[in-house]
């Protein structure tokens, strides 16, 4: 029979859980996703740099298989599944994904097409030059070691990192209930800043900013982000970059040309920015795209080939920047954790100061370390010293004493340390000659010994010496070498390119069909018969009408609200279509009062049931959101009743009271957005419909399938806001003009 558990606790579910999911949340976020702002490393890479360098893989010796690497991490310090770990490897050994790479590896590691390395069995890696610099000291007792997590060995909580990795090569994860996102720099610039705020500690973050202007990605581009958008992204530690494409204008002769991409955004692939672009391609939304072509070799080239020689390279560029990835948004989020492992966003100040503050520490313990083994080794020189001087005695008391240790300590007042060292000294160091090594060692080291006390009195003088180091680093690593030039160029903010809608949609004819309960939907053609048209039970015509698919539609609610469709997103086919409240965000009590295609530069006459109405220009109603602009604001009880465009000289409104009044056009004023001014005055009655006519042509209206049109309106003719006259025999009882 199964014993009982007797640790049983008692407590709330919720309690439980909740404990359990805080020390989940708490492990992702301090040994998984968010990298230390100290070296800029997560655990994984600290990991993988220690190991590798406890194999002696510096960047002169000869590569390790990277199965062999792998089985030392998670073996010994890192737990976790082998491919996580290799994957790890991979990434900080590909020139396209780190700025300053830190393994060398040899073998497959992948591509910039997306293709996954070679198996850890086949590639190999070592360390390189800049993942010594992170590693150098460590030995000197620079930062703090920890038991791994068997017990069986130490690794360290932090690397010294004289380089500072966190900018220059950047960071990204995501932890529970938070994430980071830190593009890369150019280590030239942070070091530059660096060596400022040593000698500005009350720098200002703008400051900053003019020596670091943004990131450096190591696959080139260009970066169009507002100025000021990247010094409040920097002031905040939150934001994000604009990042394009590097390309060129390629001439053919003749007058044709062809443009050229030489470098793309940072992480996205070139094989599925060319599917992309190719999908776009087929489904006819690049208009003036004409083919595609990746002539890649070690560098990037593709050729981007145009519909016409007359289309603006401008404009082509400007499509495929809205379209595709040949445009990117980079994030930053510097979300670290500080010394204390606190997470937090800290702004570049913050970052560059944790950073120096981390190196000032990390010069008094290799400092200490190194005066440490200096006075140690002073202490058995002196004893030396006192040998040599008494070596007569020395060697008798050895020959003759049971207890020589003890007898040298008392005979010549020796401390422990000196006593063994004598009695492990050699005979052949007896020489005169190496009792001159020793004078000359002692008086070597006690100059550095006292050099070292004033190095670890003075801190003006250990923050001098950090900006010697962080200068040093700006020569290995800085725009001096290759490896240092900027890659990424500073551009200006993009000026307003205005991209036609037929760059982005192949113009063809459409039928757009509308229905009483809503339901709209478009038919390939201008169709010349609407009677055919069929509708769901119950439902019926309401709206009819012939468009472009490069047509924006205007819909007006009875609310006053206007709203933008584009012609082209209209569902198509022989079905019924969709209900317009899935396409634009109408009031649930609001009803279509009327929708017809965009013109450009025309003027609408809008009314409302009330008699009330105003022109307005129609480039103004446009609107840029699913919830529409709000236009006219009818009175209490009051609707949108009528728009319709203000083309001619007069008004016509008639009301439910059967008036007619005519009234010059420019007696309506034009307003951006009100309730209006009174068309016609009704007592008990409302507006039923308006029309603007030229008065030369006459007023026109429908009756059945005959059009009758009145010349002599002169009878109906007054001022605006009267009551109107009973309109000429035969006007459609309805009220309206058709």
């Amino acid at each position: 029979m199964t014993e009982p558990a007797l640790d049983i606790i008692d407590k709330p579910l919720s309690e439980a859980l909740g404990e359990r999911y805080l020390s989940y949340a708490l492990s992702t976020i301090m040994a998984r996703s968010l990298p230390d702002v100290r070296d800029g490393l997560k655990p994984v890479h600290r990991r993988l740099l220690y190991a590798m360098s406890e194999l002696r893989l510096d960047p002169t010796t000869p590569p390790k298989k990277c199965a062999r690497v792998v089985g030392d991490v998670i073996g010994r310090y890192h737990p976790h599944g082998d491919v996580a770990v290799y994957e790890a490897l991979v990434r900080l050994a590909q020139d396209f994904a780190v700025r300053y790479r830190l393994i060398d590896g040899q073998g497959n590691f992948g591509n910039i097409d997306g293709d996954n390395a070679a198996a850890m069995r086949y590639t190999e890696a070592r360390l390189t030059a800049v993942a010594q610099v992170l590693l150098d000291g460590i030995e000197e007792d620079a930062v703090d070691f920890r038991a791994t997590y068997d017990g069986d060995g130490h690794e360290p909580v932090v690397l010294p990192a004289a380089f500072p990795n966190l900018l220059a090569n950047g960071a990204s994860g995501i932890a529970v209930g938070m994430a980071t996102s830190i593009p890369p720099h150019n280590v030239d610039e942070v070091c530059e800043a660096a060596i400022h705020l040593i000698g500005h500690p009350d720098a200002s973050v703008e400051d900053l900013v003019k020596l670091v202007p943004g990131p450096d990605f190591p696959t080139g581009g260009t970066l169009v982000e507002p100025r000021e958008s990247v010094l409040e992204a920097y002031r905040t530690g939150r934001g994000a970059f604009r990042l394009r494409a590097r390309w060129s204008v390629e001439k053919l002769g003749q007058g044709t040309w062809q443009i050229v991409v030489s470098e793309i955004p940072y992480q996205v692939q070139k094989g599925r920015l060319i599917e992309r672009i190719a999908e776009l391609l087929t489904a006819r939304k690049l208009m003036l795209l004409e083919d595609v072509r990746d002539e890649s070799a070690e560098d990037i080239r593709l050729v981007l080939v145009p519909k016409s020689r007359n289309v603006d390279p401008d404009v082509l560029m400007e499509s495929l920047f809205k379209a595709t990835d040949l445009e990117v948004r980079i994030p930053l989020n510097m979300n670290v954790l500080g010394k204390d492992n606190v997470p937090r966003v800290m702004n570049l100040r913050e970052v560059l100061r944790a950073f120096l503050d981390h190196q000032h520490e990390v010069l008094e313990r290799r400092s200490r370390h190194r005066l440490g083994k200096i006075e140690h080794r002073l202490e058995v020189l002196a004893g030396y010293l006192i040998a040599y001087l008494n070596l007569d005695e020395v060697i008798r008391i050895i020959r003759e004493e049971d207890e020589p240790k003890a007898q040298l300590m008392r005979a010549f007042g020796l401390t422990d340390v000196q006593a063994e060292a004598i009695l492990n000294m050699r005979l052949r160091s007896l020489r005169k000659l190496e009792e001159m090594e020793i004078r000359k060692e002692h008086d070597e080291l006690s100059k550095q010994r006292a050099d070292l006390l004033e190095l670890l009195g003075d801190e003006r003088r250990r923050w001098k010496a950090i900006a010697k180091q962080i200068q040093d680093i700006r020569k290995r690593f800085g725009k001096t070498q290759d490896l240092g030039r900027r890659r990424t160029d500073i551009g200006d903010a993009p000026s307003a390119v205005v991209i036609p809608l037929e760059a982005m949609v192949e113009r063809e004819p459409l039928t757009v069909i509308c229905s009483e309960k809503g339901w709209i939907r478009t038919v390939r053609g201008h169709l010349a018969d609407f009677s055919e048209i069929k509708y769901k039970e119950g439902d019926a015509a309401r709206f009819v009408f012939h468009a472009e698919t490069t047509d924006k539609l205007l819909l007006v609610a009875d609310t006053g609200r206007f709203y933008t469709i584009p012609a082209d997103r209209l569902p198509k086919g022989r079905g019924f279509g969709e209900p317009l409240r899935l396409m634009v965000d109408l009031a649930n009590d609001a009803d279509v009062a009327a929708i017809f295609p965009h013109q450009a530069g025309r003027r609408l006459l809008v009314a409302s049931t009330d008699g009330r109405g105003f022109l307005v220009d129609e480039d103004e109603v446009v609107a840029q959101t699913r919830a529409g602009k709000q236009v006219m604001t009818p009175s209490d009880g009051a609707k949108l009743k009528v728009c319709v465009p203000a083309e001619g000289d007069h008004v016509a409104v008639i009301g439910n009271n059967r008036k007619l009044l005519v009234f010059p056009l420019e007696q309506v004023p034009p307003m951006a957005r009100g309730r209006g001014v009174i068309l016609q005055k009704y007592q008990g009655g409302s507006l039923s419909d308006v029309r603007v006519f030229a008065w030369s042509q006459g007023l026109s209206w429908r009756i059945g399938e005959r059009t009758r049109t009145e010349t002599d309106m002169a009878p109906w003719r007054g001022d605006r806001a009267q009551a109107g006259k009973i309109p000429p025999n035969g006007f459609p009882k309805d009220n309206r003009f058709g």
